[in-house]
């Protein structure tokens, strides 16, 4: 049974899954766009939302206390990536402040040519959309 189960294991140790999803997490927000398989995809795409709504939140709010401690998770969750942390808080938080929810768009892409294996394009979605 697998009640109660979170994430995909994605054939990897801890470590390497943590560092894979942290990767594609912020590539994802550095390039708005990447092209990976699909059990990845469905692996990171909750993930950022949650990261995405939660900055959303942090700057809802006047409380400076608050956004501080949203900042500081957000980048902790992306491996200490500033970069990423500040795109998110700058630029997608203020994007999706209207949108409650699904900031992501998959693409099926069809099989990789060396192993089959399914791809997907995953993005954020852009202003106009929605």
């Amino acid at each position: 049974m697998r009640h109660r189960v979170a994430g995909k294991k994605l054939n990897r140790s801890y470590d390497h899954r943590k560092s894979l999803r942290r990767n594609l997490m912020c590539a994802l927000i550095e390039h708005e766009k990447i092209q990976t398989t699909e059990a990845k995809a469905a692996a990171i795409r909750g993930e950022l939302e949650k990261l995405i709504t939660k900055a959303k939140r942090a700057l809802d709010h006047e409380d400076e206390a608050r956004e501080v401690h949203a900042r500081r998770i957000v980048l902790a969750r992306l491996g200490n990536n500033r970069e990423a942390t500040n795109k998110i808080f700058d630029e997608l938080a203020p994007r999706f402040e209207d949108r409650p929810g699904g900031y992501t768009r998959r693409y099926k892409l069809g099989p990789r040519k060396g192993d089959a294996a399914p791809l997907v394009q995953i993005q954020l979605l852009s202003e106009d959309e929605g």
